[in-house]
Formats: structure tokens, sequence, C-alpha cells
């Protein structure tokens, strides 16, 4: 499993593709191929997945308990809309158009690396996600997340 850093703006053309930057193609081995799997992410965003990021997350899900109401109302969120898709010969990725609607994708995107997986956003979107987040609220959260590692 990889991970990605980086942060970049890429326009969705009229018929909703984008050009991966080569910063994140450089960042995926080549022997794993030029499948992706795009869904909904947890905020009003997408989220691209290198197939080999997305197999084990969606075996994970394949293991839950699918006779306990959250688990199904959990996996019909997260599973709707991810659909497989793939690098065309200009290493374009074409985002489904029920995803863009989701996400509210236009013509100016940021893709953002977070960890194994890409997450694409709205560009004024995302600027509002900053925008509305300041310095001292993200000191508190990262003392809280990152010091239940130190436990």
């Amino acid at each position: 499993m990889i991970g990605f850093l980086g942060e970049y703006e890429v326009t969705i053309d009229a018929k909703g593709r984008f050009l991966l930057p080569a910063g994140f193609k450089k960042q995926v081995p080549e022997e794993w191929g030029n499948q992706y799997v795009i869904s909904r992410g947890i905020e009003s965003c997408l989220t691209l997945y290198p197939m080999k990021n997305w197999e084990p997350i969606f075996s994970e899900i394949s293991q839950l308990n699918d006779f306990d109401p959250k688990v199904r109302q959990f996996q019909r969120y997260f599973l709707n809309g991810a659909t497989t898709i793939e690098l065309d010969s200009a290493g374009r990725l074409l985002v489904p158009q029920n995803l863009k609607d989701y996400a509210g994708l236009e013509k100016d995107v940021v893709l953002v690396a977070a960890v194994k997986k890409i997450e694409i956003w709205d560009k004024r979107k995302y600027q509002q996600f900053f925008e509305s987040f300041s310095p001292d609220s993200f000191s508190q959260l990262a003392g809280e997340v990152m010091a239940k590692k130190e436990q």
C-alpha cells in the first residue's frame, strides 16, 4: 500500500474528464496498472483509490455483518456510486455524472492527497472548508488525534 502527498488544481472538461497530475501518477507503482475506484467521500467530496488501495477496504466492508442495520446503511452510503474507472490514453479519468453532482464539481477542482486515497473537491468548497477552520481549531484537533498515538 502506498501513501499520497500533494495538492493539485485541475480542470474538468465538458465530458467530465480531468487529467491526473504527473505528481500523483509518479506515486503509483507502474505494476499497479491504471485502474482506480472513485466514490463518494465522507464530506462533500469524492475519493479516488488506486485499485490496490481499494481492495483491502472493500474486503473489510464485505466481511461486516449484513444483518446489522447500521452496517447496511453504511454499505449503501459508502458503496453507492463507487465505480471502477481507468486512465485513458491521454492520462485522463472520467467522473461519472452522479458523482460529479454529489460533490458539486463543475470546472475548477482540487485533488488532495489523503494518505492512501486522493480527495476530489470543488475548488470553492475546498477553500470554504479551510476558511472555516482556524489555526487554533487545527491545533486542538491535532493534539486530540495525535495524542492517542502516544498512549
